[in-house]
This record gives structure tokens, C-alpha cells and sequence, in this order.
């Protein structure tokens, strides 16, 4: 009996690695055509000359003053986005956690919105709010859009959903009782909560703070729009690099510096992760939702409502203001004026790119999904240094340069077999590779809770690995998977950093449209701007609201 044991656990772990490998394997050549092989492509580009490759010239690069200007600045603006992203969040993850309150499922939706927005369209309703002729400007005469005051509030606006959804999702799986519990025994309420709630929480905010400063290190959209001349990121400098000086050089300097910078905090918040997935299984599994009780709470909860109002609702609701405050008089004049193409900024009418956005996100959530879905599904077949390396790669495209990716694209896929420049699916490749972390991060902690035994006892009778798939796990993750298509869905619409390069002309999508809209003088082409912004935020709220009513993971994460 036992020698019969010995013989079948190898070839159980033969099966499982082949079955793993198998899996991986369309992911990985995704990810190596489409991701590691443009940018390879961009960087060699850069620091090659007559076949030889020049590394002195990272040193050179670097040693220029205006490049450690931007390298400081995007490292100081990364940290004070981050620092009062948590200062401001961290209450309303604990209302969101804590608290059941009438509307609370429509509010999360609404806090998530401007998370899913593309940067331009956050940068627009920033400018329409603190810019030239904003809201501010014209009550108070306040203008910021020149200052990193600008910045820093709008990359709050962005990345507020991030801080309530990673650290509220563990907050409301932590039992009150313990740290009602040490009130007790005599500590006080904050000595309650420092000793008790704040360890158990460190690595949900820990990973929190780690995404936050990810997204605004390599902020590009926000900054472009709202940092004028003298406010420049990693991110836009790469952008300025390659597409006005057209230095290829700098720009792969400045991408390999972001790059490492990337991978290293990918490397910490993937640890932060492990230590998150540690914690949650010492806590209680039950989740203690009440109404607000007292005064304290009750000012707590108006607080954290009214700081959403005014920091998150307040310049989306000016948007939609600016898209209707036409010359003649509040109307669709602006939105009318969609679907003229007589501007000259586009060949055809700038509302054809809501079509194209819709056709190219659709493209691209079908590609994240079969992507994410393959990779999410091989994590679960056990742990390993292989398979932490593999999920590290499908987070890199959060952070490496979008910009690099597009300008990557059009130098590296440009001979055949791989001839695609002047093919419709090289933008939904391009927003298919943000897309897959999303699915991802989704789908693997409901795959990594169904029961392992289940698929054993379909595989002991018979079944293949595919109807295994289709009978014991596609029934249990099934709304798990239409989150995770809507996300991508979300995300893909907003994508602009490598759609910028690779849309044609004849075939704008929103964001490009939007960006180009604000690039010309004149404001009929800043209203269409608005215009377009406004709608592209209502399809994501609509997208978002639908995801809400199927969740049925109610902590409230990504």
C-alpha cells in the first residue's frame, strides 16, 4: 500500500506541473510577443548604435540636471500623493467597512468611478474645476492648475477607491470583538486600535500605499494636462522624449530607470500581499456590519460623505457643468457639435469615438479575459518561486511605461509575421495588456477558495482537465468572472498612454479624442472635450453599478 502511494504522488505532481505549464503557457507567450518584446525592441533602439550597445549613456542621462529635476519630482509628488491619499482614505475605508447605511452600495460604485477613469478625463475635470476659468477661479479667483497643489488632489480623486477597497476588504473581515476586548481590560479606544486593529491591518495598508505610489509614479494623463511646462514625471518626460525630441536614447534611459523602479515595488507588494493572505486566516470569517451608533460615529460617517462630495463627486459634477455651459446658454450645443467633422482635428466626426472606444474595449476584455482567466487558473495549482515570478510579470504592465509599450509597439511590430501596424487589433492588444492584472486579481482569490478536492474527485472519474473546468470551477466563479470582465472592460476604455501612439486617425478613442480636443485652442473644442469626457465617465459609472449588483463578495476589494 505504501509503495503504491510512492508511485502515484510523483505522478500526481507530474500531472499537476504539466497541467500548470499548460496553462501558463499561452499567457507567457502573450506577454513575451506583446509586452517584453516591444519594449525590448524601444530600449534597444534607444541604447544601440552600429550594433553595439552603449551603456555609458545611462550614465549621461542621468548626470543632466533637468533629469534629476523630473526623477525628484516624480519621486516627491509619488510620495505626498501617497501619504494624503492615506490620510484622507483611511477613514472612509473604515466607514465603508464598519458601517451599513442607506446607499452604500450605489456610494462604493460612485467612489470607484474616478479609480476607472482615464487620466485625461480626471486631468479635464480637474482643469474644469481649479484652472483657467474653473469653478474656483471664477467664485474665488483660485487657480492651481500651474501648481502641484493640482496634482496631488487630483491623484487623490484617483486613487481614493484603491486605499477604501484594499484596506476596507480586510478591515471588514477583522472581529470588533478583540479590540472591544482590550477596551476592556482597560486600553483606551486609540491604544485599542493601535495595538489591536493597526497590526492586523499594516499589510492590507502597506499594499494600499505600495499601489497608490505605483500609479502615481508613473502618472502621465494627470500631470501632462495639469503640470504645464514646469511639472514633469518619469512617464511624461518619456513621452516628451520620444514623440516631440524625438531622443530614443533618453527615453530608454529613463524607461530602464522606471522599469527597476517598477520591479522593485512590485517585489514589496507582493510580499505585502503574502503577509495579507497570512493575516486573513487567523481572523474571524464572519463580517460585523452595523448601523452607526453615538455621536462620534455618526459626525464620522457626515465627514467621510462630505469629504467624497467635495473631493470626488464635486469635479465630475463641474464636468458635466462645463459640457453643458455653452456661448448661447446652458445646452447640448457642445455635445451637437460632435457629430461634425468639420474642425479638421479628426477625419471623421469626434463622436465616432465612442464606437471605436466600445468595439476596441469589447476586443480587448475578450483578450484580458482568456489571458487573466488562463493565468488566474495556473496560480492556483500550488505555490513556488516559478509561480510568484509569473505572477510578478502579470502586474508589470501597471507599471512599466504605457508609453513605451505604444511607441514599442509601432517599432517592433512592423515586419511580418508580425506586420500589425496598420491592423484595427493592435489598440486592443495594447489595452488588453492593463486589462489582465485586473482579471487576475479578481478571479484568484474565489479559484483559490473553491475546494481542490472537488476537481480531484471529477479527475479520479474521468473527467479532462477542460470539463473539470467547465463543471466544478466555472459554476463558482462565474460572477467572479463578469466582475472581472467589467473591470477590464472599464479599464480598456480609459487606456491612453500606448493608444495614444497606435489609434489612427480615422479611428480615435475617447481618451486620444479628448486629449486632442484640449491640445487646440477655442471653446467649442474645450466643450467637445467636456462633452466626450462626460460621456465616457457614464458609461463607467453604468459599468460599475451593474458590477456592484453582481458581486456577491460584499468586502468590498477589487
Amino acid at each position: 500500500m505504501d509503495l503504491a502511494r510512492t508511485e502515484v504522488a510523483p505522478r500526481k505532481s507530474r500531472k499537476e506541473s504539466a497541467t500548470r505549464m499548460g496553462l501558463m503557457a499561452l499567457p507567457v507567450a502573450f506577454f513575451a510577443v506583446f509586452f517584453a518584446y516591444p519594449v525590448t525592441a524601444i530600449v534597444a533602439r534607444g541604447l544601440k548604435t552600429d550594433g553595439a550597445w552603449r551603456f555609458g549613456r545611462i550614465g549621461e542621462v542621468l548626470a543632466q540636471s533637468d533629469i534629476r529635476h523630473v526623477l525628484w519630482f516624480t519621486t516627491w509628488q509619488a510620495l505626498a500623493s501617497t501619504a494624503l491619499t492615506l490620510l484622507i482614505a483611511l477613514p472612509g475605508a473604515y466607514v465603508f467597512a464598519r458601517f451599513d447605511f442607506r446607499g452604500k452600495q450605489v456610494l462604493r460604485a460612485v467612489v470607484t468611478v474616478p479609480f476607472v477613469l482615464p487620466t485625461v478625463v480626471v486631468g479635464t475635470a480637474f482643469l474644469a474645476l481649479v484652472g483657467r476659468g474653473g469653478l474656483l477661479d471664477q467664485l474665488w479667483g483660485v487657480r492651481l492648475d500651474t501648481t502641484v497643489w493640482a496634482i496631488l488632489l487630483a491623484h487623490v480623486f484617483f486613487n481614493y477607491a484603491v486605499v477604501v477597497r484594499t484596506v476596507g476588504g480586510l478591515w471588514s473581515q477583522l472581529d470588533p470583538r478583540q479590540e472591544e476586548a482590550a477596551r476592556m481590560l482597560g486600553a483606551s479606544r486609540f491604544a485599542a486600535w493601535r495595538k489591536v486593529t493597526l497590526p492586523a491591518l499594516s499589510p492590507a495598508v502597506a499594499a494600499a500605499a505600495l499601489m497608490v505610489f505605483l500609479f502615481t509614479f508613473t502618472s502621465f494623463g494627470v500631470v501632462q494636462i495639469l503640470g504645464g511646462p514646469t511639472f514633469s514625471t518619469l512617464e511624461v518626460e518619456i513621452y516628451r522624449q520620444t514623440s516631440e525630441i524625438f531622443d530614443l536614447a533618453t527615453a530608454a534611459v529613463l524607461t530602464i530607470v522606471q522599469f527597476v523602479a517598477v520591479g522593485a515595488i512590485l517585489a514589496v507588494h507582493a510580499w505585502t500581499v503574502r503577509r495579507r493572505e497570512t493575516a486573513l486566516r487567523l481572523v474571524a470569517p464572519e463580517v460585523t456590519v452595523r448601523r452607526p451608533r453615538g455621536a462620534g460615529q455618526w459626525a464620522l460617517l457626515r465627514g467621510v460623505l462630505a469629504s467624497i462630495l467635495v473631493l470626488l463627486v464635486l469635479p465630475l459634477g463641474v464636468l458635466v457643468q462645463r459640457s453643458l455651459d455653452a456661448p448661447g446658454g446652458y445646452g447640448f450645443a457642445y455635445y451637437k457639435a460632435l457629430t461634425s467633422s468639420d474642425s479638421g482635428i479628426f477625419l471623421v466626426a469626434p463622436i465616432a469615438a465612442i464606437g471605436n472606444s466600445l468595439e476596441y474595449a469589447l476586443a480587448a476584455t475578450a483578450i484580458a479575459v482568456v489571458i487573466g482567466g488562463l493565468a488566474a487558473a495556473a496560480l492556483t495549482r500550488r505555490t513556488g518561486r516559478l509561480v510568484r515570478g509569473f505572477d510578478a510579470l502579470l502586474m508589470l504592465p501597471l507599471g512599466v511605461s504605457a508609453v513605451t509599450v505604444g511607441f514599442g509597439f509601432l517599432i517592433a511590430l512592423d515586419e511580418p509575421p508580425l506586420d500589425l501596424r496598420s491592423s484595427w487589433i493592435l489598440v486592443p492588444l495594447a489595452q488588453a495588456l492593463v486589462g489582465v492584472p485586473f482579471v487576475v486579481r479578481t478571479m484568484l482569490p474565489v479559484l483559490r477558495a473553491v475546494d481542490g478536492r472537488l476537481r480531484e474527485a471529477a479527475a479520479v472519474l474521468g473527467a479532462s482537465p477542460w470539463r473539470v473546468w467547465r463543471e466544478v470551477d466555472l459554476p463558482m466563479v462565474r460572477r467572479a468572472l463578469l466582475i472581472a470582465a467589467g473591470f477590464a472592460f472599464a479599464v480598456s476604455l480609459g487606456e491612453f498612454g500606448a493608444t495614444v501612439f497606435i489609434a489612427r486617425p480615422d479611428n480615435p478613442t475617447l481618451p486620444v479624442a479628448v486629449a486632442r480636443l484640449l491640445g487646440r485652442a477655442g471653446d467649442l473644442n474645450y466643450g467637445q472635450a467636456m462633452a466626450l469626457s462626460t460621456i465616457l465617465m457614464v458609461v463607467c459609472a453604468v459599468a460599475l453599478l451593474l458590477l456592484e449588483r453582481i458581486r456577491t463578495d460584499r468586502t468590498g476589494e477589487f
